[in-house]
């Protein structure tokens, strides 16, 4: 059944760390459920991207073909299946339902079919230094760190898919002046201070105005009307709401040309968060399970420890909790929510029944989720 079905993901990047893709690994005890599994969360594909499915250990069948693939999907075919039967049944089908295929675990000594068009291809960058011989765009998976994925670029790789970029990053710092400034925004929000207060440390800032109405009007927040500025913002919204906008403004303050993943990741935690506690919280508890998701990639975003941060934030405890003791009513939720980045999705399946929360409710969250973080991409 497709309830045993589960969804992970890894960010997929260019050499300038920039969002190119999502890769989705379907968890499924065959190709059938992982398809039902599929078209269950049809709803909330993530369309901004192209998405790389994976199917783990399974043999790629055209099984697979019960599965009505969005325009952005691109199957994987392990290279160790190229000369299965079911495999080589599968690849014509996909061909002729126009579905992009990725080409992974690619070594020099592959044989490959005619007439195959491997825009992308993966490659574990542990075992292959540089990825010579490969037909399309090299992706290095496997990567430890920042400095291993900078090595991999200067081999001759195209991009790389992975979390290499939560590690090996600059020892952390104070807070940066920028950084500050929308903390002093979130604290004036969080009081209830004067609108014009708020908006006098706005107005210090126009592109931080810009951005934050740009985020307020997006599809994500479901207005009927467009705000015109902050005062309008408050009127139809109140704190509670700008708070947690503001909170995403803080996330992707950062100016290092490797924080886009971070930034989605942030995003997508968050929203994940929100969309789970929907489900178990009341409605009030959603935008603080929002804040303590986006939060929980502070340290990195803002090169500070958490710590610091977080002692120069009015946050509530539920919130300090999670971040700082992976405690409190938040705490499993956001375990939750970093589960859903690792390739062993069995961690993701424990919570998810310790919560009593089925494989639908989370794919379907994930999916949003990831879907939401990269329409706010710029």
């Amino acid at each position: 059944m497709s309830q045993n079905t589960f969804f992970t993901r890894e960010p997929v990047v260019n050499k300038k760390r920039a969002i190119t893709a999502n890769r989705l690994i379907v968890h499924s005890p065959s190709i059938a459920d992982a398809a039902g599994a599929l078209n269950a969360a049809s709803e909330y594909w993530p369309a901004q991207y192209p998405v790389f499915l994976s199917f783990g250990r399974l043999v790629p069948t055209p099984e697979l073909m019960g599965w009505q693939a969005p325009p952005n999907a691109h199957i994987e075919i392990p290279a160790q299946t190229l000369g299965y039967p079911q495999t080589q049944a599968l690849l014509p089908l996909l061909q002729e339902a126009g579905i992009g295929v990725c080409l992974t675990w690619f070594t020099q000594t592959v044989v490959l079919p005619p007439d195959v068009n491997w825009r992308f291809v993966l490659i574990d960058g542990r075992k292959n230094p540089t990825p010579t011989g490969s037909p399309g765009l090299s992706l290095a998976w496997g990567l430890s760190d920042v400095p291993a994925f900078k090595q991999a670029i200067a081999s001759g790789y195209d991009g790389a898919s992975g979390w290499f970029f939560l590690n090996g990053n600059p020892p952390a710092k104070e807070l940066s002046a920028n950084h500050a400034q929308i903390v002093r925004l979130l604290n004036l929000v969080r009081k209830n201070g004067e609108i014009r207060d708020i908006e006098n440390v706005l107005k210090q800032d126009v592109a931080l105005s810009y951005k934050l109405l740009r985020y307020i009007n997006s599809a994500g927040f479901g207005l009927m009307v467009e705000i015109q500025s902050f005062r309008h913002a408050v009127s139809i919204l109140g704190y509670d709401k700008l708070n947690k906008w503001l909170s995403l403004l803080l996330v992707t303050a950062s100016r290092d040309p490797g924080a886009p993943a971070m930034m989605q990741t942030a995003i997508a935690r968050g929203r994940f968060m929100e969309q789970i506690g929907a489900i178990l919280f009341d409605e009030s508890a959603c935008d603080n399970l929002f804040i303590t998701g986006a939060f929980s990639m502070l340290s990195l975003l803002l090169g500070a420890s958490i710590q610091a941060v977080l002692d120069e934030l009015l946050l509530p405890e539920s919130v300090t909790d999670a971040l700082l003791y992976d405690q409190g009513d938040y705490a499993q939720i956001l375990r939750l929510a970093r589960s859903c980045e690792s390739f062993d999705y069995g961690a993701l399946a424990r919570v998810a029944d310790e919560l009593r929360l089925t494989a639908e409710q989370v794919n379907r969250a994930h999916l949003a989720a990831l879907g939401f973080a990269d329409s706010l991409q710029t």
